[in-house]
This record gives C-alpha cells, sequence and structure tokens, in this order.
C-alpha cells in the first residue's frame, strides 16, 4: 500500500502587519540633470510630475536599502526576527549576479535561516512578492514573510539619456506579512507581454560590456509605447482586480499604483473614478520612479501622512520592463 503524504497547511488568510522605507540619501532636483538631456525643469515636471528624486550615496547598494527598510517594518510589525521564514526581495539592480539581495538581507536583519529568493519583475516586482507570500503563507510554505522592494537604479542609468534617465531614483520598501483571521489580500491579476518586451529594456548585455563591444548597460524606455500601454491596458487591470475583490471604487482608501509618471496615475485615477474620498500615492514628485520600490514606498508615505488609512482597502499595481504586470487588493496595517 502507498503511503499517505503529509501536506502542509497554513493560516486562512494572511494581512500587511507593517511597512518600511529607506530613500537613497542625496536629493537630486530637476535642474542637475537638465543639461546633459539638454532639457528644463519645465519640461520634465509637466511630462513626470518629479521636482525632485533622490539617489544613493556611491557606497550604499540596493541591499544597503533593503535591509534599512526590512529593520523598520520588521520593528513596527512587532514580529521577532528568528519569526520570519520567508524572506522574497524584489529587485532590477542586485550588484551581482548572485549571492541573492534576499540571502543577505534575511542575515543581516536577524532571519536565518529563513527561505530566500529573490524576484526579477521590474516595477511589478512587489506585487508579484506579495502574491506569493500571502499565498505561502496559506499553503503552510511560511507563517511570516518579508516581502521588499529595492532599487539603486542611479547605477544603471546614462545621464545623456533623454528617454528614462530623468525619471530614475534609489530606495527600498519593504512589507511584513503574516497570518490573519480575516482576508488581507485579494486574488492577484498578473501577467505580462514579452513581444513587447524592448519597450523597457537594457540596451546592451554585460557579456557584451566585458569583450568590449558595448558600453556599461543602461536602461532605455520607448516613452510613448509604455505610456499609452499602461494608461489603457492597466486601467483595464486594475478594473479588473477590484471586480475580482468584489471591491467599488468608492470602497477603497487608497489607491497605489507603481510611481512611473503623475500623468499615468493622474489618467488612472480618472478612469477608474475615484472618489476624492480615495488618497492616491503620488510619492513620485520628490521620490522619482523607483521600479519596484515604488509601492511600498508610496504606501509608506501615505501612511506616514494619513494614519487614518490603517485598516482600510488599498489598490495597488504594478508594470514595467518586460510588459510584467500585477495587481492585487490590500488592507493596510
Amino acid at each position: 500500500m502507498t503511503p499517505m503524504l503529509k501536506e502542509a497547511t497554513g493560516s486562512a488568510h494572511s494581512r500587511i502587519y507593517a511597512y518600511g522605507a529607506a530613500r537613497g540619501e542625496n536629493a537630486v532636483p530637476n535642474d542637475d540633470l537638465i543639461g546633459p538631456i539638454d532639457s528644463s525643469d519645465e519640461w520634465i515636471r509637466q511630462r513626470t510630475g518629479i521636482v525632485t528624486r533622490v539617489r544613493a550615496d556611491k557606497e550604499t547598494t540596493a541591499v544597503d536599502l533593503a535591509a534599512d527598510a526590512a529593520a523598520e517594518a520588521i520593528q513596527r510589525a512587532g514580529v521577532a526576527p528568528s519569526d520570519i521564514d520567508l524572506v522574497i526581495v524584489a529587485t532590477i539592480s542586485n550588484p551581482r549576479q548572485t549571492p541573492s539581495v534576499s540571502a543577505i538581507v534575511a542575515d543581516r536583519v536577524g532571519a536565518n535561516p529563513a527561505a530566500a529568493y529573490d524576484v526579477n519583475a521590474a516595477c511589478a516586482g512587489f506585487c508579484y512578492a506579495v502574491a506569493q507570500a500571502d499565498a505561502l503563507i496559506r499553503s503552510g510554505g511560511a507563517r511570516y514573510a518579508l516581502v521588499i522592494g529595492t532599487e539603486k537604479l542611479s547605477d544603471i542609468v546614462d545621464p545623456t539619456d533623454r528617454s528614462i534617465s530623468f525619471l530614475l531614483g534609489d530606495g527600498a520598501g519593504a512589507a511584513l506579512l503574516g497570518p490573519s483571521e480575516t482576508a488581507g489580500v485579494s486574488q492577484t491579476l498578473w501577467g505580462s507581454d514579452g513581444s513587447k518586451s524592448e519597450a523597457v529594456r537594457m540596451n546592451a548585455t554585460l557579456t557584451q560590456f566585458r569583450d568590449g563591444e558595448a558600453e556599461w548597460p543602461t536602461l532605455r524606455q520607448e516613452g510613448q509605447t509604455v505610456f499609452r500601454w499602461a494608461v489603457w491596458e492597466m486601467a483595464k487591470v486594475a478594473k479588473q482586480t477590484l471586480e475580482a475583490a468584489g471591491i467599488e471604487p468608492a470602497d477603497l482608501a487608497a489607491f497605489i499604483p507603481h510611481q512611473a509618471n503623475m500623468r499615468i496615475i493622474d489618467e488612472f485615477a480618472k478612469q477608474l473614478g475615484l472618489p476624492d474620498t480615495v488618497a492616491i500615492g503620488r510619492d513620485i514628485a520628490d521620490t522619482g520612479n523607483t521600479s519596484a520600490a515604488s509601492i511600498p514606498l508610496a504606501a509608506h508615505r501615505l501612511l506616514e501622512e494619513n494614519p487614518e488609512l490603517s485598516g482600510g482597502l488599498a489598490l495597488q499595481i504594478g508594470f514595467g520592463a518586460g510588459l510584467v504586470f500585477a495587481a492585487q487588493v490590500v488592507v493596510l496595517p
């Protein structure tokens, strides 16, 4: 007789206990960047809504930012680091291809021997990681999960590139998830369109750089392609996410989209028909686009400035390179 395998079982639900944040040490205003791209402060503000962005010191890495944000989330959650059994880091700017940022951060914050792995889903990475943490907590694969989005995009930017260089900032945002008696994370709607992968990309490979065939690889984007895709296709995903969660726009306390561009954020809000009662994450204005870190950084700031949002529902949606996207509704801690 074949023996019966035992399966892991977990909590019925999960929720976010707390957020943490770390931003680059230096505020970089538009005027510091306009020379190499032959632009102006007015042009950048009108096209993106960015007034300044934060960038880290040369010695600061994406790992350092992640560890700082994680430490705050753990402290605020009141969970012992040794009880964390899963660390997921979303990033495209690990200073090394291996080891993972997550394994180093798990060690730094005292979560050894937690399971640890990185996710490369660019600006959708944080939402991808939240979806995985929620599923693993509910399936019994983990009890407490640390989810981090971290980027040092200033390492992979060409200051003469007009397509994306002036958008990018450095920072990390973290969320500590754990078991819950009530639903705290909705079904995640996610996907990709790799046929348009050239719309946001690195302009060369590391082997091309090694062999002297290309300069240091940096980010590039086709701005209009990304803008149209984000505004029209991602608005549909946001609506589908609300429908799947059984939530109306008026039920939301906050809307926290990836901080790609203020015009995209405003168009989202318009298409979703969000009432004035919904707080909207607009962290991009003085943090810049921090890719995988942008949603948790925006959530952290919203809660700092509006503590009454705690316990309310927030729709978060990430989208970016590889035309990868993910969206879910969460209960704010």
